[in-house]
């Protein structure tokens, strides 16, 4: 790990003062939500835009790469994040904040399809799985350090907008005099959304409910706090609780479930996380049961993804991983981006519990549709299948990486011919 660091630290570096700057972004804007007297249902949209745009950019970067380069793209990307952040202090209504955050979500899906790029191309068969797990840990750290600047100044002021400005505008310089251009890979097959639902339900419906929760933990989570009457530190605390426990509880999830069927692991998870979402949207204002909450819905609910990633990878050749892994990113996309628009809704309808309810519901769907999903179909032997690999929830060649794990170890497996012939495809 250390030697993976060493490689690559100018891209590492970088990548933890973007997510600084991407974190204190979403909690920012919500403490300044609730000192402006912005509604919860108004902050909804506002929190959604972010996702909406990230779509976008998935959908449009590869382009602009191709038509002049990775390093060109990345640094207008740049440039326009940190003008957006000074922006946001400029105009302070929730329309000009969503059109903003349209902006900011487009721009940092391709600001992480090039940085991502460079790593893959540096990263080699033996190292991947390193490589892959120090990236995620790197962006948890940032998120978790972004949480910590936000008591650093009043929220109500302009110091923060510029600092998380500056920030992202400095995580440019290492990575712009280190990274040289990779191609993006064009060696998979293509899958329709209909075939990667046929190959793996739970993979898909899963990762459509686990977007909504993603994205109010990312986006809704200080709101509630405003809601709640958190202070600035208490907001800090509670949301960077969410991700401390995803960094712990990241590994011993994925070490589990490389040992049993999956499927398991996704119920049990799931099954937790709605008992201490429930315990969340009845702690009324004992600030001590919400973090409890907190924790739980971080660590159980942030590993998921890519067990279902892994999941759907099982019933897969490797030719097709790729390919099914952006689609369940583009299902996770579009999963989070109404999200924050309906907890908002839900949070002005029966007041901050609504945050609680709303995931509450979310991780109880997935873990009954994981115990059906197990009655429908036979498990894939935990001999055959590969081995999981942490993975963020974005629309990056983060996945490809993760595919290529798998893959190589699928070459080397000698009944791996006979697992892909003989594996049934459809339920």
């Amino acid at each position: 790990m250390i030697k993976v660091f060493a490689n690559s630290w100018a891209l590492f570096l970088g990548i933890g003062l973007l997510m600084i700057g991407n974190s204190l972004q979403g909690s920012l804007l919500g403490v300044r939500g609730k000192l402006e007297a912005f509604d919860p249902s108004m902050m909804g949209f506002v929190m959604s835009a972010y996702f909406v745009g990230f779509l976008g950019g998935s959908w449009m970067t590869p382009d602009l790469i191709r038509k002049v380069g990775y390093v060109r793209v990345f640094a207008a990307l740049g440039s326009l994040i940190s003008a957006a952040f000074i922006i946001y202090a400029v105009f302070i209504h929730p329309v000009a904040w969503m059109l903003m955050r349209l902006v900011v979500g487009f721009c940092f899906s391709g600001v992480y399809v090039v940085a991502e790029s460079w790593l893959n191309n540096n990263a080699t068969n033996q190292n991947r799985g390193q490589t892959l797990s120090a990236y995620m840990i790197v962006q948890l750290v940032g998120i978790v350090i972004g949480q910590a600047v936000l008591g650093l100044d009043d929220p109500g002021g302009y110091n923060l907008f510029i600092l998380m400005s500056v920030v992202v505008s400095v995580s440019f310089a290492p990575i712009l005099l280190s990274a040289s251009p990779a191609p993006l890979s064009d060696d998979t097959e293509r899958m329709t959304l209909a075939e990667l639902y046929k190959s793996s339900p739970l993979g898909c419906i899963g990762s459509f409910l686990l977007g909504g929760i993603f994205s109010t933990m990312f986006g809704m989570s200080a709101v509630y706090g405003g809601e709640v009457g958190f202070s600035v530190e208490q907001i800090a605390a509670f949301v960077s609780l969410m991700y401390v426990t995803a960094i712990a509880f990241q590994y011993p999830i994925g070490w589990i479930s490389d040992k049993i069927d999956r499927r398991r692991v996704i119920a049990v998870c799931m099954i937790v996380a709605t008992f201490g979402t429930a315990m969340g949207a009845f702690a009324g204002g004992n600030i001590y049961i919400i973090y409890a909450a907190a924790a739980i819905l971080g660590g159980m609910a942030n590993p998921l993804y890519s067990l279902l990633i892994a999941h759907t990878n099982d019933y897969l050749s490797p030719s097709k991983m790729a390919s099914a892994s952006s689609g369940l990113v583009f299902i996770n996309g579009v999963g989070a981006s109404f999200g924050p628009i309906l907890v908002g809704y839900l949070m002005g309808w029966i007041g901050p519990s609504g945050f609680f309810v709303f995931n509450c519901v979310l991780c109880a769907i997935i873990a009954a549709y994981a115990v059906w999903r197990m009655t429908q179909r036979a498990a894939v032997s935990p001999d055959d299948t590969g081995s999981y690999t942490p993975v963020m929830a974005r629309g990056t060649v983060m996945v490809e990486v993760a595919a290529e794990i798998y893959a190589q170890e699928a070459e080397d497996d000698d009944d791996f011919g006979d697992r892909n012939s003989a594996t049934d495809f459809n339920d």
